[in-house]
């Protein structure tokens, strides 16, 4: 009779936990997607602060033309407006959550100044966000320009 009574308490701790454990993977998705909203938002208005914030100290940043720049060079560019975004559009978003790790794939659809250049085009990106100390930061960013269909 025991026995009996504990099949269902154990059915109803199943039922309890396992949405939980669901919305704690979705959370930190949802974390993850409201950052890469964040981000492009930030690139758009040129907001120095946000990557301040969300850059990892050692992060790694590899632009399409294949150059590579610290937290500091992007900031400073971002401060100075040698980096000026016109548009800045994500698409084919893509998160992978692998404990404290999240990788990020997105293809980027953009119109900026560089150093009073025009560039504009698609590049596929990936960013790869690590949880430190309770905060998520990027290490990695990394962009591979699109050849357009006319190539």
């Amino acid at each position: 009779m025991r026995s009996m009574r504990i099949i269902p308490t154990l059915v109803a701790v199943c039922l309890l936990v396992v949405p939980l454990a669901w919305s704690q993977g979705g959370n930190v998705e949802q974390q993850i997607r409201a950052l890469a909203d964040q981000t492009a938002e930030a690139n758009l208005k040129g907001d120095a602060s946000f990557f301040e914030e969300h850059y990892a100290n050692d992060a790694v940043i590899i632009h399409s033309d294949g150059k590579m720049s610290t937290k500091a060079q992007e900031i400073a560019a971002l401060k100075s407006g040698a980096v000026k975004y016109e548009s800045y559009d994500v698409h084919d978003l893509k998160i992978r959550v692998d404990g404290n790790t999240a990788v990020v794939s997105s293809l980027i659809s953009s119109k900026r100044t560089v150093n009073g250049k025009p560039v504009s085009g698609d590049v596929r990106a990936t960013r790869v966000w690590i949880k430190q100390k309770g905060d998520w930061k990027l290490v990695t960013f990394q962009a591979t320009g699109v050849a357009s269909a006319s190539q």
